[in-house]
């Protein structure tokens, strides 16, 4: 069997229809794709994920549109959040107890702020691969791949952890059901709708391996999580990612960044919610703390003025990252919060509804973003700076930002 085989026979479900003119998602420019050194031993491991059971259900899936579509109605909010980039070592129950408590706290303080039931979904079980700025780094004149996330190669740096292994994709599936069957075990059963997963659907490979048909309905959707997103790096018209996010009929986002226009926002909603259907899509907005009053609200007004329904998220996290003097990569708590109130403020004086809120987290005590009531300086960040990518807000830091949050709901 050649490669070419092998990779019809995982990706049957999103063969496109050849009479209908349709163009599969493999024929268009993918961003941000590992440079997989061996395409047949790729094509092996996607092959037999594409015999697994999926990780979510249909009916999973179903329950968490109609609950976004009342966060787009403006009658629930949400609150979105874990780690940056999931590690193989985080799924212990210690681990994973944390954060659901964490994600819990700030969604109960949430809800009573807002007066409105909260919707909790975490970047959990499947956040495993990460976008980078460049393909490769160097260290000490040595060039080796870029680190992108525990799906694609390991952290450390040296030429057999950097090189991408597509058995890793295996283990991503694998790390992400015990996950799952925690998430399940802690908050009800699998019949529960206490939280939903997400992550960013980045490895297209892996994606359409766990991609299903529903034999009821006849629908595709996504088996490795509730809702996808496709990032400010992949969202290019015309490219793959937002091809495969309109095959699936999750619920799916984009992340939106400050260079985004509303036609851009408007043809996002062509593609990817063309019913106009509350629930399917939400637009998560990362503008930074210095450009949230200047480029929200045109987006925000014009989409509305269209007559679409889609969720409003904040990511106050992304555009407010710098480089400390000790070369770690950090976050001001007073940014994240800035940004996150803009988004309230620009949602209030146009009279829509601010969805909720998309955040970096952990519930355990890192150092990695500064501030907070128990400050952490930039002196503090080496202490326990344990992200392998993005800095996230430790436990305390997470709860504060909510906390002001709430504040500024009250005082509306």
């Amino acid at each position: 069997m050649t490669v070419t085989d092998l990779i019809a026979s995982y990706d049957p479900a999103l063969a496109p229809d050849p009479a209908a003119g349709a163009v599969s998602w493999r024929d268009l420019p993918a961003a941000q794709q590992p440079d997989w050194p061996d395409q047949a031993a790729l094509a092996a491991v996607m092959a037999d994920l594409g015999t697994y059971a999926p990780l979510v259900l249909p009916e999973e899936s179903d329950r968490l549109r109609r609950r976004l579509a009342a966060v787009a109605r403006g009658e629930a909010v949400l609150i979105q959040g874990g780690d940056c980039a999931e590690a193989f070592g985080g799924t212990s129950e210690r681990q994973v107890r944390a954060k659901l408590t964490t994600l819990d706290q700030m969604a109960t303080v949430l809800s009573a702020a807002a007066g409105l039931p909260a919707l909790r979904i975490g970047r959990i079980a499947g956040q495993y691969s990460k976008p980078r700025s460049n393909p490769t780094e160097v260290v000490d004149g040595i060039e080796l791949p870029v680190y992108r996330g525990d799906s694609v190669n390991g952290a450390a740096f040296d030429p057999v952890a950097r090189t991408p292994d597509p058995e890793r994709l295996r283990q991503a599936y694998h790390s992400s059901a015990v996950t799952l069957n925690l998430i399940r075990a802690l908050t009800g059963g699998p019949e529960s709708e206490d939280v939903y997963t997400s992550h960013e659907a980045l490895i297209l490979d892996y994606e359409a391996a766990l991609t299903r048909r529903d034999s009821h309905t006849g629908r595709l959707y996504a088996g490795s999580g509730h809702l996808l997103w496709i990032g400010e790096r992949t969202r290019q018209p015309g490219g793959a990612h937002l091809a495969f996010a309109a095959q699936v009929d999750n619920p799916v986002a984009v992340k939106l960044g400050p260079s985004a226009t509303a036609d851009e926002a408007l043809a996002l909603i062509d593609l990817l919610d063309p019913e106009r259907e509350p629930g399917r899509l939400a637009f998560i907005t990362r503008m930074g703390a210095g450009r949230i009053h200047e480029v929200l609200p045109e987006l925000v007004a014009k989409v509305t003025a269209s007559g679409a329904q889609v969720a409003w998220v904040c990511d106050p996290m992304h555009g407010n990252t710098f480089t400390s003097p000790s070369g770690h990569k950090t976050r001001r708590v007073a940014d994240v919060a800035a940004e996150a109130e803009g988004f309230l403020d620009v949602h209030r004086e146009l009279g829509t509804h601010a969805g909720g809120f998309h955040l970096e987290f952990t519930g355990e005590y890192v150092t990695e973003c500064v501030g907070g009531t128990d400050e952490v300086t930039l002196q503090d960040l080496p202490d326990r700076y344990e992200s392998t990518c993005d800095p996230r807000l430790n436990r305390g830091q997470a709860l504060d930002l909510v906390f002001s949050l709430a504040e500024k709901y009250r005082s509306a």
